[in-house]
């Protein structure tokens, strides 16, 4: 048996992991790792961890917990995955980089780029489908917005 935390921290790990879609595949992905859960339970997780439903580009819509954990890196797998989802867009004018993501995304977005430690990039700041990154003068926005496109698999190069 497991405690409420413990829970709701692999709750908070397979969300970053997996497209959860839905409660019921939640409860699947749970009883993978020998947690048994009612629907009702999973509920009241998924709103106590501030979970919310976004859409991806694909069209699809799937949970993710936007949080603030400055000392948790991003592993550069969870990086290329948030971003390939999620990033429709890259411009940049010194020496910002402007990032478009489908509405409800930009702040999963921004989550992951500030636990990542991207070279060049000193922070961002999200609004619903649109986020601004601030790139080192070392760095430059047209490097970073480079790299940023790289990893989203935006760059045709």
């Amino acid at each position: 048996m497991s405690s409420k935390v413990q829970r709701q921290q692999l709750i908070a790990q397979l969300i970053s992991q997996h497209r959860v879609t839905n409660q019921p595949q939640l409860l699947e992905l749970l009883e993978t790792h020998h947690i048994v859960a009612t629907q009702a339970t999973v509920s009241r997780d998924l709103e106590d961890l501030g979970a919310v439903k976004v859409r991806t580009s694909a069209g699809e819509t799937t949970y993710a917990i936007p949080e603030f954990e400055p000392d948790r890196v991003a592993p550069p797998d969870q990086l290329r995955r948030v971003l390939g989802e999620w990033v429709a867009d890259v411009q940049f004018s010194e020496p910002i980089v402007i990032v478009r993501t489908p509405p409800g995304c930009a702040h999963v977005v921004a989550s992951a780029l500030d636990r990542s430690q991207l070279k060049g990039l000193l922070g961002t700041v999200a609004g619903d489908d649109t986020m601004l990154c601030v790139a080192s003068a070392k760095h430059t926005a047209k490097r970073l917005a480079r790299d940023l496109r790289v990893l989203a698999g935006l760059d045709n190069d």
